[in-house]
């Protein structure tokens, strides 16, 4: 399943009260930063720009154009070695909900393939060699070696060992 923490709101919905969860001025910062990183070519600098943020981004990751990480908590992301994330998919550490919110380390092993429009939500571990497809929603920890995709992603085939 997935390792979420539960912070529990009373009153207005959970996303009205953001600001008291992350410093605006943090939460803009990383905005800039993820955003230009959205349209930077250079794996290199953009791979620079993540880790300043607190993500832990392996060697030789490749990041697609348009992918899009979490603005308020990107610390909680972690990206193997030699790992593909495809263009514009999204990996999520927090999620708002009407009376809660949530977060969730997210976990990318090595040598996995992120298929370009997928969304990983907070709180999943994705093994190393898996493959997730394109336009997969990822709820749910993928073992490792195993090919998933569809909403919400299925194992389609398992390597064989």
């Amino acid at each position: 399943m997935r390792d979420l923490e539960v912070h529990k709101v009373k009153g207005k919905n959970s996303m009205c009260g953001w600001y008291k969860i992350r410093n605006p001025l943090r939460v803009a910062f990383n905005f800039i930063v993820i955003y230009a990183c959205r349209f930077l070519p250079s794996l290199s600098l953009k791979n620079y720009l993540y880790r300043m943020l607190g993500m832990k981004v392996g060697r030789n990751v490749s990041v697609g154009l348009m992918a899009m990480f979490d603005i308020f908590f990107p610390e909680l992301i972690e990206i193997g070695d030699n790992t593909v994330i495809g263009y514009n998919a999204t990996i999520l550490g927090h999620e708002f909900l009407v009376d809660e919110w949530r977060t969730g380390r997210v976990r990318i092993g090595k040598n996995v393939m992120i298929g370009a429009n997928s969304t990983i939500l907070p709180g999943v571990t994705i093994g190393d060699g898996a493959v997730v497809s394109a336009c997969a929603l990822v709820n749910k920890d993928v073992n490792s070696g195993t090919f998933v995709g569809g909403v919400p992603a299925k194992e389609i085939k398992r390597k064989e060992e």
